[in-house]
């Protein structure tokens, strides 16, 4: 009988140790999984945050501003950014006197059921004629005749200026450049056949004739 009682008490007692050291077990592996689960949560949170703002970034990275298109000078002598030849604005800031604007509807070269413009701007004696597609936006110089000094062409080339002062100025771009004694002529190297007229009286520009080429 004692030896009976023996056996039981050590049974309950190792049932008791195994039950306790089970417990402590899942306790353990618990309390080791807690920070890891939270830990994970978060770097979750802001993983979400970035790709929230990740799209914001990389598009401005897309659209880069770029530098703005130039035009070569016998393209336009007065002026140089493409975006601003293609407004009215740009040619009446450079006019420091009175002038007028007339708009007449002309049929398009190219297709006749298309209907352009033609833009002239006057002031005093002189001229200039902008020829303007409607389908394309553009406004394109096609002729100049300045006979006063109400307007300067760029690197400040303008009427009543010296002989020795204007070829100094042109020889800064790429043109070929014709003289004589009533005149200096700047026209292309090679291509459209444009032509930049300075008339001479005395040894200083009198007049200035731009003629362009349109197509």
């Amino acid at each position: 009988m004692l030896h009976l009682l023996s056996f039981s008490l050590r049974h309950r007692y190792s049932l008791s140790v195994r039950l306790l050291v089970l417990l402590l077990l899942i306790s353990t592996t618990a309390a080791a999984c807690r920070p890891e689960d939270t830990l994970e949560e978060q770097k979750e949170e802001p993983r979400e945050r970035n790709q929230h703002t990740e799209p914001d970034t990389l598009l401005a990275r897309r659209q880069p501003a770029g530098p703005a298109a130039t035009i070569d000078f016998l393209g336009n002598p007065f002026l140089s950014d493409y975006r601003q030849s293609k407004k009215l604005d740009a040619y009446f800031a450079r006019i420091n006197t009175d002038f007028t604007l007339d708009a007449d509807p002309v049929e398009n070269m190219h297709r006749p059921a298309v209907t352009d413009t033609i833009y002239t701007i006057r002031f005093g004696e002189s001229v200039i004629e902008l020829y303007a597609p409607s389908q394309t936006g553009d406004l394109l110089l096609q002729v100049a005749d300045i006979r006063n000094g109400g307007i300067a062409l760029r690197n400040n080339m303008k009427v009543g200026m010296g002989q020795p002062e204007l070829m100094t100025k042109l020889k800064n771009f790429d043109v070929r450049i014709l003289q004589t004694n009533s005149e200096i002529v700047a026209t292309t190297v090679e291509g459209a056949p444009i032509s930049l007229r300075f008339f001479l009286k005395n040894g200083k520009v009198n007049r200035i004739r731009y003629e362009g080429y349109v197509d």
